[in-house]
């Protein structure tokens, strides 16, 4: 059952879902970019969805408005220039052969520029869930400011 392969962690800053045991770096790093890709597009958007309903008290359309505004191929693309001098040369290699991948969908509402930079940002971040380095993941993409 799917239910036996995450736990609820729980800290004094956040709640979220991790997998028991981390898949290992090397099989991790031989997965599609694209699939990486998949993986931390629902990573972020949970995370950025977490962090917002628990540090604010809007409404549901406004909470929707604000997590599109940060997860879109634009927003990621602003906070992956906040990112990148912070990325050892391990995340730097997973971020340039997500943005370099040959994806399977074009982008509807961002540049070419921004929708190959939001693809190595959203592959870096599956990269980092999958080998449970979550608190890699805080450190670069929930610091003071990294969500707006």
């Amino acid at each position: 059952m799917l239910v036996n392969f995450f736990k609820l962690c729980y800290n004094y800053n956040s709640i979220m879902f991790a997998f028991q045991s981390p898949a290992e770096k090397d099989r991790v790093k031989q997965m599609n970019p694209v699939v990486l890709a998949f993986v931390g597009d629902a990573v972020y958007t949970l995370f950025v969805r977490e962090r917002l309903a628990l540090s604010c008290q809007y409404k549901t359309g406004e909470l929707d408005r604000r997590t599109a505004r940060v997860v879109s191929a634009h927003g990621q693309s602003e906070a992956l220039d906040r990112i990148l001098p912070l990325l050892t040369q391990e995340e730097e290699e997973i971020y340039r052969r997500g943005r370099n991948a040959k994806k399977p969908t074009k982008s509807k509402n961002a540049s070419v520029g921004e929708y190959v930079r939001s693809t190595g940002f959203e592959a870096l971040l599956g990269f980092l869930y999958l080998t449970g380095q979550t608190e890699r993941i805080e450190e670069l993409f929930f610091s003071e400011g990294a969500v707006k």
